[in-house]
C-alpha cells in the first residue's frame, strides 16, 4: 500500500476507482471529534469551563468574606452604639416611635464614624438588623412577623427552631453569642415587670401581642440560655375558624355555645400546645356582652372581645422574697369584685379548691383550663390539685367538690398529624359511690383512619346519648336543634371513657 492510499485510508477518503463505503447515518457524531477544528474546540470549550469553575469557586469565598466583614462591621456598630446610648435605651419615658428614632440617629452617626464603602441595600439591612439586636428580638424578630410560624424555640444560641403547620423545621438563624441571646431575654421580661438572674434563673413572661414567653438561662440551662416563644395570631380565631380547620364541628360549637349561655361551668382540658387558650378565648366569645368577666391568669394572654373585663396578672416575688401575689390570692380577690363570670387561664396549684369554692357559692359561667390526657384525667387532675391547697380534706369531700361544681369537660388533643382537634365533650353526671360518672357527648372518630398525607380522615360524632343538662336549656329558653344529637356512629361505644 502506498503512502497516499494509506494516507486516504486514515482520512476515511476513498480510493481512487473505489466506491465509497456506505456508512452508518450517526457515523459524524463519532467521527466528528477526530476533526482537528473540533478538538480545537473541545479544547476551547474545555479552557472556557474551567476558567468557569474558578469563577464558581472563588464567588462563594467572596461572598462568604463580604459576609464575615459585614457580620464584624455589625459587631462593631452594635457594641459603639451601646456604649452611646447607655441608660436611654431603657428609659421607660420615651415612647416606642421615639426611641426607635432617636437610635436610628445615633446608629446613623455610627456607621458613618467606621468609613466602611456600604451599597445601599447593604445598609439597610445592617441598620435592620442592628435595631433588630437593639430594639427588637434580634435575629429571630423575622420569625416573630412572619404569620405562618407560630412557635419559635431557641435551644442554644446557635440553634433555632421553629414550628409551622405543626411541624418542627432546624433554621439556619443564630445569635452571635449567649451575651446576645441574654439580652434579647432581659429585654422581654423587663418590659412586665419581670426578671430573670442567677437568683431567678427561670422566668414566663409575654410580648406585647400576647405571645407566651418562657426563658431560662444558667445554671439551670445547662448549655446556656433557652429561650421559646409561642405565638398569638394578630387576629384571634373565632368559632368559625375552629369549624373550618377542622378542630370542631358546627354541632359542638352549637352545643358549646348554649351551655355558656346556660352559665354553665366548664373545663378545658388537653396538653400542652394543644390549643386550650385559643378554645378558652372561643369559648369567651359565647358570653353575653353585659356580663362582667374578671380573668385570671400568670401572664396575660386571654384575648376577649367584651367590654365589659377585668384583667388580672399574678406578681412573682421580688428579689428580697418579698411581694409575691399568687393566682390563689386573686381568685379570693375576684369574689369582692362582683363578677357574672370569673375566666381562669388556667389552674396548676391550690386555686384550684378556691375556683371550685367560687363555682358552688353562685358564680355560675366560670371556664377554666387544666393539663390532662383525658377528660377521666381532668377529674383526677382536679382533685391532685385541690389537694396541693395543704388542707386535709377527704378524697370523697373533693370529689363531690368536683362533681358538683364542674357541668361539662371539652377535650382538645394534638394528634399526630399536627391538627388540633376537639377530641370529646363530656358530661360531668355527679357521684356514683366514690367514683365521679361521667358521660360523653360528642367523641372523635378515629376509626376513619388517615389520607395519603397522613392527616387524620375522622371528625368528632356525637354518641346519641342527650346529655342531662340539656333539660336547663328547655327552662332557661334556650333553642338547640334536635340533629345536634345525632344517632351514634358505627362502632362508637356510648360509654367510652368509664
Amino acid at each position: 500500500m502506498s503512502l497516499t492510499d494509506r494516507f486516504q485510508q486514515l482520512r476515511g477518503e476513498p480510493k481512487p476507482n473505489q466506491e465509497p463505503k456506505q456508512q452508518s447515518p450517526y457515523a459524524d457524531a463519532f467521527q466528528a471529534p477526530l476533526a482537528p477544528t473540533t478538538l480545537g474546540k473541545i479544547h476551547e470549550a474545555k479552557t472556557a469551563e474551567a476558567a468557569a469553575s474558578a469563577v464558581v469557586l472563588e464567588m462563594p469565598q467572596t461572598a462568604a468574606v463580604a459576609s464575615e466583614a459585614l457580620h464584624a462591621l455589625k459587631e462593631r456598630a452594635s457594641q459603639a452604639l451601646y456604649e452611646r446610648l447607655g441608660s436611654r435605651i431603657t428609659d421607660s419615658s420615651l415612647e416606642e416611635a421615639e426611641l426607635h428614632q432617636y437610635v436610628r440617629d445615633e446608629l446613623k452617626i455610627v456607621v458613618d464614624e467606621e468609613q466602611v464603602p456600604l451599597t445601599s441595600a447593604e445598609r439597610q439591612r445592617l441598620t435592620r438588623e442592628i435595631i433588630d439586636d437593639v430594639l427588637g428580638h434580634g435575629p429571630i424578630q423575622r420569625f416573630l412577623d412572619d404569620p405562618s410560624i407560630t412557635e419559635v424555640m431557641v435551644n442554644r444560641f446557635d440553634r433555632v427552631y421553629v414550628e409551622r403547620q405543626g411541624r418542627l423545621f432546624l433554621t439556619d438563624t443564630k445569635f452571635s453569642s449567649d451575651e446576645a441571646l441574654r439580652r434579647v431575654i432581659e429585654r422581654i421580661v423587663s418590659k412586665v415587670g419581670r426578671r430573670i438572674d442567677e437568683s431567678s434563673p427561670l422566668v414566663d413572661a409575654r410580648l406585647s401581642d400576647g405571645s407566651r414567653v418562657n426563658a431560662i438561662i444558667p445554671p439551670l440551662a445547662v448549655n446556656g440560655p433557652a429561650l421559646t416563644i409561642r405565638k398569638f395570631g394578630r387576629d384571634p380565631l373565632t368559632v368559625h375558624n375552629l369549624i373550618a380547620l377542622g378542630s370542631l364541628s358546627p354541632e359542638m360549637a352549637e352545643l358549646l355555645q348554649a351551655c355558656v349561655l346556660a352559665r354553665m361551668n366548664i373545663i378545658v382540658s388537653g396538653g400542652t400546645g394543644t390549643g386550650k387558650t385559643t378554645l378558652l378565648n372561643v369559648l369567651s366569645s359565647f358570653i353575653p356582652a353585659d356580663d362582667r368577666i374578671v380573668t385570671i391568669e400568670d401572664a396575660v394572654e386571654l384575648q376577649l372581645q367584651q367590654d365589659h373585663v377585668v384583667r388580672l396578672e399574678s406578681r412573682p416575688q421580688n428579689i428580697e422574697g418579698k411581694g409575691e401575689v399568687s393566682i390563689r390570692d386573686l381568685v379570693r380577690n375576684s369574689l369582692r369584685m362582683r363578677p357574672d363570670r370569673i375566666v381562669v387561664g388556667e389552674v396548676r396549684g391550690g386555686e384550684c379548691l378556691d375556683m371550685l369554692q367560687a363555682m358552688n357559692t353562685g358564680h355560675d359561667g366560670s371556664i377554666s383550663t387544666v393539663h390532662a390526657n383525658t377528660p377521666r384525667d381532668a377529674i383526677s387532675r382536679l382533685e391532685t390539685l385541690v389537694l396541693m391547697a395543704g388542707m386535709d380534706i377527704p378524697l370523697r369531700a373533693v370529689r363531690e367538690q368536683v362533681a358538683s361544681a364542674v357541668n361539662l369537660i371539652v377535650h382538645i388533643s394534638r394528634l399526630r398529624d399536627g391538627t388540633r382537634r376537639v377530641t370529646h365533650i363530656t358530661e360531668v353526671q355527679g357521684m356514683e359511690g366514690d367514683v365521679v360518672t361521667l358521660q360523653d357527648a360528642f367523641v372523635f372518630d378515629y376509626s376513619a383512619g388517615i389520607d395519603a398525607n397522613g392527616r387524620f380522615l375522622g371528625k368528632p360524632v356525637p354518641t346519641g346519648v342527650r346529655p342531662r343538662f340539656t333539660d336547663r336549656f328547655a327552662e332557661l329558653g334556650i333553642q338547640i336543634s334536635p340533629a345536634v344529637f345525632g344517632a351514634p356512629a358505627a362502632g362508637t361505644s356510648m360509654t367510652r371513657g368509664r
